[in-house]
């Protein structure tokens, strides 16, 4: 009879275990199907499932907008307390939900992981009066009005970019003539044909036209400087930024923490997979990773420097 007991609790045990691991999961895409969040999302887990860290049933949600902010306040008033509800979302939230007034609390959700990030370059006409990225912050000190660049949303990780920028140049932020653009093309159209002086982005928007000879790029916001891009870094010209567009995974609010260790462990799992790097590989993205509790201090910081640069560009209160 104990023997049947103790085999009946070993069995019960498992089956449990066994629902833990494989219960459905739901993940909120908070942008539109073909971006970068999405594809990190969609990338993560099919990569998760070729290695066998997770094979279960997954579903995705796709809610745009706001930078984020619609689709991680929907997650978080529907999904507290899930065991299996995750989120991807990256350094363009956090400045958004300030600037959309959002109600988004990133202290209540669990940080799970940052994955990838892709480093930001200054992109100028190949004939313009610029040889380095000195001689434009030179011009840009000299007339910041007169020196239109275009980017991302206001507000995002390309404007946050060029007012660290400016921070380190001496350049008063909130004099800054910062254009948003509709999307990279954009602003490389608009640096051609001459109506911007220069273009901030991520590297792969500018690469492809850089090679063409379209655009010249004057330097690049990560640490060192990139394998293949003979470019010089921000802090090699003496000014000392380094940004980069992060992309990671959060937890639902009040998950169970024996499923964020779970998700923990099974990202960690990822990032060192062989799938994961060939992921990283074909769609260019830089190994960017930190887990639980130091990615939720990362978030801490990074919270704090984006926000006051939001208020040195007059941009937020």
């Amino acid at each position: 009879m104990k023997r049947n007991n103790f085999l009946r609790t070993l069995f019960t045990a498992a089956v449990m275990f066994s629902s833990a691991a494989y219960a459905q999961v739901s993940v909120m895409l908070p942008a539109n199907p073909g971006g970068g969040w999405d594809g990190t999302g969609r990338q993560a887990f099919s990569a998760m499932n070729k290695a066998g860290i997770y094979t279960g049933p997954v579903n995705f949600t796709n809610k745009g907008g706001a930078g984020g902010t619609i689709g991680l306040a929907e997650f978080q008033n529907s999904q507290t307390g899930k065991a299996n509800a995750l989120a991807v979302f990256g350094a363009i939230t956090v400045g958004a939900i300030t600037l959309n007034k959002s109600p988004i609390d990133l202290n209540k959700f669990k940080p799970v992981a940052r994955l990838t990030a892709e480093y930001l370059v200054i992109a100028v006409r190949p004939d313009a009066p610029y040889e380095n990225l000195g001689d434009f912050v030179k011009a840009l000190k000299e007339n910041p009005g007169g020196t239109p660049v275009g980017g991302g949303s206001a507000g995002g990780v390309d404007h946050i970019a060029l007012a660290l920028l400016a921070q380190a140049g001496n350049v008063p932020v909130k004099d800054l003539n910062y254009i948003p653009q509709a999307g990279g093309a954009d602003t490389v159209t608009g640096i051609v044909n001459g109506t911007l002086k220069a273009g901030i982005s991520g590297i792969s928007e500018f690469q492809q036209f850089a090679k063409s000879n379209r655009v010249k790029i004057l330097g690049i916001t990560s640490a060192q400087r990139m394998e293949g891009l003979e470019v010089p870094t921000f802090k090699e010209v003496g000014f000392d930024v380094e940004i980069a567009n992060w992309r990671g995974i959060l937890g639902a609010p009040e998950m169970p923490e024996e499923n964020y260790k779970l998700w923990v462990d099974r990202f960690t799992q990822l990032n060192n997979s062989a799938e994961w790097k060939q992921v990283m590989q074909t769609q260019g993205w830089d190994q960017f990773f930190l887990a639980g509790a130091e990615f939720g201090d990362f978030i801490k910081s990074e919270s704090e420097r984006i926000n006051t640069i939001l208020k040195d560009a007059g941009l937020a209160q």
